[in-house]
């Protein structure tokens, strides 16, 4: 628990990282700038301006709420679409005026590196038709998943207006890429290396490929390596192709790297709510190996099969695009899965733990959802287009679940609510509960709770701020099978080095805030930030060695230049006022390629609930 003085400090920092600062500073107005074009344009014309005129791109006014995405569509609603063209630009332009070249030291030897992204790639992933009635919500859809593919940096679909044909349109897709060659340093110490270097965009062809080496004193061998090959929307298809092999995989037990992994699979995310199918099938082989001469007692050795598909399908998907007041989707799906142990760890033997148990399961899930999208900005990125989510998704899950010789019925549901206010704050209110039954018992039920907030950017002389806050609450009931309530993750405290801290109810609430300043050097754009974080334990079977409060303060900054070969690059400080043997006060982290767009799936693979983790990472 907290000593006096280190509450009071508490409070008072907290206070302060958490002010809010609509009533400091100034924001930019909200603008639909975007010309239109004109009938007595031509062709080319329309097709340039938007993309090489100096000046703002109004896309990317500073934290503004442009508008919905269809917006700029409407207009031309239901005309004939006669031809899509596509313009590429690579990563040496700026996207609001490729006029300009951005020239910096090596730049030659990198342009050979990288090749600019094939049309027919482009053109793989397109939804939208020649041939067809423009539909507005299609076509921003469509604009919108472009720009969530790993190489592309930016997209836009410009209309283009056909004098003497006032029913029909031509429409430009224009990409600008990512520099594909990416490393990644994730350790460099006197004792440990691991470092990856790979290509999203392989020669242009969508193909990702990566290579990991690791390289410790104290492993034996003292070399590890893993490599990774992925393929995008296959033949234009839009399913996923997936192989790897690992010798350096996290083990379930610790995250020690010493599995050795096969995996391989193929994936169709539902990349439009205007598309019919989604699944997945996917293979998977592990097995540990002592590769750090760990006393048996403490060597968890394990080998283990894994297999699971699922397979949905959107309901409606024609009449949504031809009745506008149809805007609520269903989508149902089905999974099954099996984890297989062919050796399990002496020390879990039949016990139940929800690791290294054989786990098998089918679930079917009903999700229904009204989304639509916004272009904003400065979210996790600094200045590119971010599209953020507004309206709701609930999915409800139930099936059968074994779990060793324990077979349990199942039912979950997973809500969310996506806000965009008028003043321009960006909220996800969410909630999961699950319940399993067995023999007329409630069963490792869980129920969690919270929000999550962009607070609106401000302006104010040579740099931007936002803040974001998060807040959840959750708690479990009659714990048999599932593992309890752990402080190391999002729901907790993110970046505390503690693993045993658990309990069967948690609070947590983060807040952050980061300054995006108009320093670069060297091409590299700057975004210092500062946080704190609190989070308190009830303990399970009144073990209270680890419950009661926990409290981390600290900053840091972010770093990305996209002409590079490094990804967006954080340094971060970190103070835990509590005191402990088993932890240090004082953290110092550094991650490489940081996560930096707002991700929102449509679906997801039917699953139980989870409380420890954010697999799909929209919550932050």
């Amino acid at each position: 628990m907290f000593a006096g003085k280190h509450s009071a400090c508490f409070l008072v920092i907290f206070f302060l990282v958490s002010l809010p600062f609509d009533n400091a500073f100034s924001q930019k107005s909200d603008s639909t700038g975007n010309s239109l074009p004109k009938q007595d344009k031509t062709f080319w014309q329309v097709i340039l301006k938007p993309i090489t005129r100096r000046g703002t791109d109004s896309t990317m006014q500073a934290g503004v709420i442009i508008s919905k995405n269809e917006a700029l569509f409407l207009p031309y609603e239901g005309k004939g679409i006669r031809h899509i063209l596509v313009k590429k630009f690579g990563f040496d332009k700026t996207f609001s005026d490729t006029t300009i070249e951005i020239n910096y030291f090596g730049k030659d030897f990198i342009n050979h590196l990288h090749t600019n992204t094939r049309e027919w790639v482009i053109r793989n992933n397109l939804f939208i038709k020649e041939k067809s009635a423009l539909n507005a919500n299609l076509v921003a859809d469509n604009e919108r998943y472009l720009r969530t593919l790993d190489y592309i940096h930016d997209a836009r679909i410009l209309v283009n207006t056909i004098p003497d044909e006032p029913d029909s349109i031509d429409l430009i897709v224009i990409t600008k890429d990512f520099l594909s060659i990416t490393l990644q340093i994730n350790d460099a110490t006197e004792n440990r290396f691991k470092a990856r270097i790979g290509d999203v965009n392989l020669a242009g062809t969508a193909q990702n490929i990566q290579f990991t080496a690791l390289l410790e004193k104290i492993r034996e061998p003292d070399f590890g390596y893993e490599i990774r090959y992925k393929m995008n929307s296959t033949a234009g298809t839009f399913i996923n192709a997936t192989a790897g092999y690992s010798k350096i995989n996290h083990d379930l037990y610790d995250g020690t790297l010493d599995e050795h992994t096969w995996y391989a699979g193929i994936d169709r995310p539902l990349v439009s709510q205007y598309l019919h199918l989604a699944g997945a099938i996917k293979f998977a082989h592990g097995k540990t190996y002592n590769h750090y001469l760990k006393p048996d007692s403490l060597f968890y050795n394990y080998e283990y099969n894994a297999f699971d598909s699922w397979i949905g399908y959107n309901l409606g998907v024609r009449k949504f695009l031809f009745l506008k007041s149809a805007q609520n989707r269903q989508f149902i799906g089905i999974r099954y899965f099996r984890n297989k142990f062919l050796q399990v760890p002496y020390q879990v033997g039949n016990t139940l733990n929800f690791g290294f148990n054989d786990r098998e399961a089918i679930l079917a899930q009903f999700t229904f959802f009204k989304q639509t999208f916004y272009k904003t900005n400065y979210v996790f990125g600094f200045g590119i287009t971010e599209d953020v989510p507004y309206g709701y998704n609930i999915a409800l899950t139930t099936g059968l679940y074994k779990q060793l010789s324990m077979k349990r019925p199942y039912a979950g549901a997973d809500a969310n609510l996506y806000a965009v206010t008028k003043n321009g704050h960006i909220i996800q209110y969410f909630l999961r509960t699950g319940v399993f039954l067995n023999k007329d018992e409630i069963q490792d039920a869980a129920v969690l709770i919270g929000a999550s907030i962009f607070r609106r950017v401000v302006s104010y002389k040579s740099f931007k701020l936002r803040q974001y806050l998060r807040l959840s609450y959750t708690k479990q009931f009659n714990r048999i099978g599932l593992d309890p309530l752990y402080i190391k993750n999002v729901f907790g405290l993110k970046y505390i080095p503690l693993d045993s801290a658990s309990g069967n109810q948690r609070f947590s609430l983060h807040s952050e805030t980061v300054f995006f300043i108009k320093l670069k050097v060297l091409g590299f754009k700057f975004a210092p930030f500062a946080s704190a974080d609190i989070a308190h334990f009830i303990p399970e079977y009144n073990n209270t060695s680890n419950s009661g409060f926990y409290s981390g303060f600290g900053g840091g900054i972010r770093t990305r230049n996209e002409n590079l070969l490094f990804g967006t690059l954080e340094l971060r400080f970190m103070y835990f006022p509590r005191k402990t043997e088993q932890y240090n006060a004082f953290k110092i982290t550094i991650t490489t390629n940081f996560r930096f767009r707002y991700q929102s799936d449509y679906v997801k693979a039917p699953d139980i609930i989870q409380v420890n983790s954010d697999y799909y990472n929209s919550i932050y």
